[in-house]
């Protein structure tokens, strides 16, 4: 074994210029690390380069990446040392498959997204040793490309290996997160992290994305309100069953945690009104997968998965 800070990464690239990939790359850039932004849309590269990346809110600051590029084989050509993915988790399957020619010594890539059982579907294409899960506290709002407002950034965020081989990169990249204000720990229960953040997106996502409310709207009206807490109910049991740790006082904590939600447009009814597929299959569809695995039933999640399903174009 290496020993803990062997593991210096110098260039990153971000492939997906949303919100959380503009947090990412405007935190590396401001740090001082070269950063290459990927996404299929140019529209959103193009601040990213000039004026830069501009951050408002729970924290403040602009950045511009070192260069910007609409094709993964050209970031292939001059490769970084680490690779975020922060697209929606339904690209995963076409960006892993692109990624094959990435892999090799000191290069990693990191599922920093929402959504269970990411960083396998791209463990698949890449090998474990490769990649890393990231679990990401903060909130954010798109207000035009490259400007974004974090509504909340409850530090840290989490990271893990799947290899244990690669447990010293995980822990050089935290370092690397931490130094530049993103505030990054390892740990050793990224799954039960996962679980944790996914039940209580299995509720509000969806709830928002079928009814067009907000979350402050979903949670005071008593009926949409009952349906969430079916959800999270139906949620912990599936996770229980499974054995993923919730933690003790996991219901109060998510009701809490809900009840605080923002009065914004979650991601998946952003998805909606903007016509694109959403995540629904990797956040209510694994409850769904894991609960028909382990005999429980859950027909809440079924049916708003349906439902958000129904939204989506054909």
């Amino acid at each position: 074994m290496m020993g803990h800070t062997n593991y210096q990464p110098k260039k990153f690239a971000v492939i997906g210029a949303g919100p959380v990939g503009g947090i990412v790359a405007a935190f590396l850039a401001a740090g001082g690390y070269e950063v290459t932004l990927c996404d299929i849309v140019p529209e959103l590269l193009t601040p990213a380069l000039n004026p830069g990346i501009l951050l408002e809110g729970a924290d403040n600051l602009q950045a511009r990446v070192t260069r910007t590029t609409t094709d993964i084989d050209e970031l292939l050509n001059d490769p970084p040392d680490v690779i975020f993915i922060t697209v929606k988790a339904t690209a995963l399957p076409l960006i892993a498959s692109a990624l094959e020619g990435f892999v090799g010594a000191g290069r990693y890539v990191i599922s920093w997204q929402n959504g269970i059982d990411t960083e396998l579907e791209l463990a698949q294409h890449l090998g474990n040793k490769s990649v890393l899960r990231g679990v990401v506290n903060f909130g954010c709002v798109p207000l035009s490309p490259g400007h974004i407002r974090l509504a909340f950034h409850h530090r840290p965020h989490y990271l893990q290996e799947l290899d244990p081989e690669s447990k010293d990169a995980a822990i050089g990249i935290c370092k690397v997160l931490t130094e530049c204000g993103l505030d990054t720990a390892h740990t050793d229960q990224i799954t039960d992290m996962v679980w944790r953040k996914s039940v209580m997106n299995a509720c509000m996502n969806p709830m928002c994305a079928v009814t067009g409310m907000t979350m402050v709207e979903i949670i005071n009206d008593p009926i949409t309100f009952g349906l969430v807490d079916a959800l999270i109910k139906e949620g912990i049991a599936v996770a229980r069953t499974n054995e993923f740790s919730l933690g003790s006082g996991y219901y109060p904590y998510a009701i809490n945690y809900i009840k605080n939600a923002g009065n914004h447009k979650p991601s998946m009814l952003q998805d909606v009104e903007a016509k694109r597929r959403t995540e629904v299959d990797y956040i209510n569809g694994k409850i769904v997968a894991y609960g028909l695995q382990a005999g429980i039933p859950t027909p809440y999640n079924s049916m708003i998965r349906g439902l958000v399903k129904a939204l989506e174009p054909k």
